[in-house]
């Protein structure tokens, strides 16, 4: 794998966020916090409806980073901070670029933004490039 700074990875997106992928995620992690998956305690708690898990937004950018990198063990790391809310029915979009390379490794500079172009997510990765396919 060869990467050069500034290269963009292909744009990933998926959505729209299905309430049912909410309910699907808590079971699989464990995360039963009914505000994402209960529509009257969300209401109570002050918003609108349920909202995504921030874990599953990470999930979807980590998808789309291992479809760029491969899952031949390069990424070396991954991070992500979350800056707004995912609500249901919003598309997703994950953009990637790198920003340096430095002793075989790629650092990337990673974002994810709803359907209205807002960034709900940015995160890093470290991506190996001399581990083979």
């Amino acid at each position: 794998m060869s990467l050069t700074p500034g290269h963009a990875f292909p744009v990933h997106t998926q959505g729209p966020i299905e309430r049912i992928q909410l309910v699907r995620y808590a079971g699989a992690s464990g995360d039963f916090n009914p505000i994402h998956v209960d529509e009257t305690f969300a209401k109570a708690a002050g918003y609108p409806t349920v909202f995504a898990q921030g874990m599953l937004t990470m999930g979807i950018l980590g998808r789309a980073l291992v479809g760029w990198a491969g899952d031949q063990g390069r990424i070396r790391s991954f991070s992500t901070r979350f800056s707004s809310i995912v609500w249901p029915g919003e598309v997703l979009t994950c953009k990637g670029r790198v920003s340096a390379v430095q002793g075989g490794v790629a650092k990337c500079d990673l974002q994810v933004l709803n359907s209205k172009g807002e960034v709900v997510a940015k995160g890093s990765a470290e991506i190996a490039m001399d581990t083979a396919p």
